[in-house]
Formats: C-alpha cells, sequence, structure tokens
C-alpha cells in the first residue's frame, strides 16, 4: 500500500512536470534477479547480522549521514533490519524496517522501511563474510525509473578488493559507480551508543 501511494503521488508530480531529482529519464537496468535470487535464497540465513555502510549514492529515503551500522535479524523468511548512525545534522538516530519475500512473487526482496515506500532489494553480489552490493530500482511511466545503491561491510572498513567487486558487479548493470559517496566510518562514530537507542 505504501508503494502505491508513493507511485500515484510520482504519477501526480509527473503530470504537473515537479519531477523529483531522483527520478530520472531511462529504465531499471537488465538484471538476472531469477539467478541471483535462486543462488541466495538457500543463504538468506548467513546474510543476518551486522553490517556497514561503506558507499551510499544519493538517497532522500536514508536519513542516516554517516556511522551507519545496520542489523538484520532474519527469522527464516524476512528480515527485521535496524539502522543507527548520524544524521546531517548530527543526531544520534534510529531507523527500522523490514526485508522480505517480494509479496508479488517477483525474484528479490523486497525493503520497508519507516516513513518510507517499499522498494525492491537486490543483492547483486556478496561472499556473506565481507561485502554485499545492493541495487534498488523502480521503473515508472512515462519512460522515468529511480535506483538507489549501497555497497556494506562487515566491519567499518572494507578493503579495495572487495570494494573491487561491488563496483563490477554495478558495473556488469551499466551502473556509474561514480554515483558513489564514502560512508564516513571514523574513530568518532559512538557504534557501542547507537547499540543503545
Amino acid at each position: 500500500m505504501k508503494q502505491l501511494s508513493y507511485l500515484l503521488c510520482l504519477v501526480a508530480a509527473v503530470a504537473a512536470n515537479k519531477i523529483p531529482d531522483f527520478v530520472v529519464p531511462g529504465k531499471c537496468p537488465s538484471v538476472d534477479k531469477g539467478k541471483l535470487w535462486s543462488e541466495q535464497t538457500p543463504n538468506h540465513e548467513k546474510y543476518e547480522g551486522v553490517w556497514y555502510q561503506y558507499a551510499v549514492i544519493k538517497n532522500p529515503y536514508h536519513p542516516i549521514d554517516k556511522c551507519v551500522r545496520i542489523e538484520y535479524s532474519f527469522d527464516g523468511r524476512q528480515f527485521e533490519a535496524v539502522s543507527t548512525g548520524i544524521t546531517a545534522d548530527d543526531r544520534l538516530i534510529k531507523h527500522s524496517g523490514n526485508v522480505y519475500p517480494n509479496p508479488f512473487g517477483e525474484p528479490h526482496l523486497t525493503i520497508d522501511y519507516d516513513n518510507t515506500f517499499a522498494a525492491p532489494y537486490v543483492i547483486l553480489d556478496t561472499d556473506y563474510d565481507n561485502y554485499a552490493c545492493i541495487h534498488s530500482c523502480i521503473d515508472f511511466n512515462f519512460g522515468y525509473h529511480s535506483d538507489f545503491a549501497f555497497i556494506f561491510s562487515r566491519s567499518p572498513s572494507l578493503s579495495d578488493s572487495h570494494v573491487k567487486r561491488c563496483e563490477d558487479a554495478f558495473k556488469n548493470i551499466n551502473f556509474d559507480t561514480s554515483r558513489f559517496v564514502k560512508t564516513y566510518q571514523g574513530s568518532s562514530c559512538p557504534y557501542d551508543s547507537q547499540r543503545e537507542l
């Protein structure tokens, strides 16, 4: 229902020639979601636990700016997700949601956080122990689409070789990796405090 409401608002905005800057001309890239889904579904339990955001592209629905830490708890079907970190105006916050199989049977997960709209959550590549490369894209009518992307790490830092694995995964779908901005994960990040929010 959230996604439907969002789409209706977007259609109205497009009709009024007031297109949000994260909605751009073109279509979502071609991704073999079926292959990824069949490979990853048996391993979803390995995906749970703590991840740190290494890099992200501009995302108006992602309120956390730095020290981003995400904890996924898997119940055998879906993940409960809790993201913590610091906003651009230096507030420590927690953002919660769920990641679950697409309710319409499409071969990918769906991410659904508080105060946002549900969106595809496609894991382009992961080794479960070091890195994960996430892409989310929605096609709209009128020849527009919107996409978001993330690079996650199991620790606050990520080796160059693992960064390259994600860059290669994104380049394979013709995604412009220059759009990524590295997330601050430095010594001033209050990871212990975040767990108590």
